[in-house]
């Protein structure tokens, strides 16, 4: 098959930006269908004027010019002037390149994930020439224009008038796909909730597995004095980090040790440090995950916003890793609690609690580990891969079948519809 996949990020030598999971999942994804003999060629968001076409591990990648007032991902501290790229880009109907690049290679389903500086422009523009969209939900960006639904400390239980607002035509938009994916039965639930996707003809949820290169989990020795917990991602609010300190704070220091991966500036880990003068922490600045696995006995996503599907339980799981997670977003459906890891409330005694308990019975965490370890059945990428080509196969069919309808049917000349399908 011929794919066009998009992201607003998709790291390569050129133009190495990461920001979350999700630009990681796009580049690792469109690598193994290659692997699998299909045609790959990518579309992100420039990241200067003029990003000339880039080969990287035997896809093209483009960078499609963005057209609003300032690049994405750039923090931008006057309220005025995010309010007028937000709007600018709830307002776009134009992608020229998505259009260049579907003439020139044709392809069977443009695959479409993050969207930030790509707007939903490019939906439109792929299903009135033809081609059937399928989008992974792997953000908020098309209910809050901050891409979370987090503000002031808490995820959103409602969308906010400026929120719908500045997402208005995002939403309305949706009924260009073809298929939508979520990460997690729970993203898509809000979003449905909210009535998108009403009129889209498949909606379905393919879980994250670990986008690691393959590797033998490591069973770490029983230790029975202390346990080490790891956090591991980006240390922002959303995420618990602080909810994580104060938790450590109020626990037995020689019980626990506690490992910190990412990046942090100096000022931001003092801060930290402030919230738990007396706890064994350890920052270990950027690692690479298999360091850090193996330097863990459990790892611990005290996440307080809606985390779509958050690759660190995947990661987790496929090191041998059980894991202490909140009762937030994609977690509890990938935590089976006593079984793989744990779940708790995301508040610091909630923490606290759950992770005295989880240090009181050392061979319990021997137990989880061995399990996941020795888990021959375990939902891998190849799975992930596998299921969306499915998606293909069915949008690749469908479309067919639309055409010999139209060839043949007695109504007149047929004319391209929504999603790319030939209606009547």
């Amino acid at each position: 098959m011929k794919i066009l996949l998009t992201s607003s990020l998709y790291p390569t030598p050129a133009s190495p930006k990461v920001v979350g999971g999700a630009e990681i999942f796009a580049r690792r994804f469109a690598e193994s269908l290659t692997e699998r003999g299909d045609e790959v060629e990518v579309i992100r968001a420039a990241c200067f004027p003029d990003q000339p076409r880039e080969r990287c591990d035997g896809i093209d990648v483009y960078s499609a010019p963005v057209q609003n007032i300032y690049l994405p991902f750039v923090e931008q501290k006057n309220v005025a002037l995010r309010s007028m790229w937000h709007a600018i880009e709830d307002w776009q109907i134009w992608a020229p390149m998505i259009a260049e690049r579907i003439r020139a290679f044709k392809p069977d389903v443009l695959h479409s994930n993050n969207l930030s500086g790509l707007t939903t422009a490019i939906w439109r523009v792929a299903a009135q020439l033809g081609v059937p969209v399928l989008h992974t939900i792997h953000d908020y960006y098309l209910t809050c224009p901050r891409c979370s639904r987090f503000t002031n400390g808490q995820s959103c239980a409602t969308t906010c008038a400026s929120c719908s607002l500045l997402t208005y035509h995002r939403r309305r938009a949706t009924h260009w796909l073809s298929a939508v994916v979520g990460v997690s039965e729970r993203v898509l639930s809000i979003h449905t909730d909210l009535g998108l996707f009403a009129d889209t003809p498949i909606r379905t949820v393919i879980h994250n597995a670990s986008t690691a290169p393959p590797s033998a989990p490591f069973l770490r020795p029983l230790c029975t004095s202390e346990v080490t917990f790891g956090f591991i991602g980006r240390l922002t609010e959303e995420k618990g980090i602080d909810n994580l300190m104060k938790a450590l704070a109020v626990l037995p220091r020689e019980r626990f040790k506690t490992l910190i991966a990412g990046r942090v500036s100096p000022q931001e880990q003092q801060r930290l440090k402030q919230l738990a003068p007396d706890a064994r922490v350890e920052f270990m600045g950027f690692v690479s995950p298999d360091d850090f696995y193996k330097a863990v006995d459990v790892v611990i996503a005290p996440s307080i916003w809606h985390d779509p599907g958050p690759l660190v339980v995947a990661d987790a799981k496929a090191a041998g890793r059980p894991l202490l997670g909140t009762r937030f977003g994609g977690m509890p459906e990938a935590i089976e609690d006593g079984v793989t890891g744990w779940l708790t409330e995301a508040d610091p005694d909630s923490l606290a609690k759950s992770m005295l308990s989880v240090a009181s019975d050392p061979h319990k965490i021997q137990e989880i580990s061995e399990r996941l370890v020795r888990d021959t059945r375990k939902w891998v990428f190849s799975d992930v891969v596998s299921a969306y080509r499915g998606l293909y196969e069915q949008l690749r069919e469908r479309r067919m079948t639309q055409l010999r309808t139209a060839a043949v049917g007695p109504k007149g000349p047929a004319i391209t519809g929504k999603s790319g399908f030939i209606s009547r």
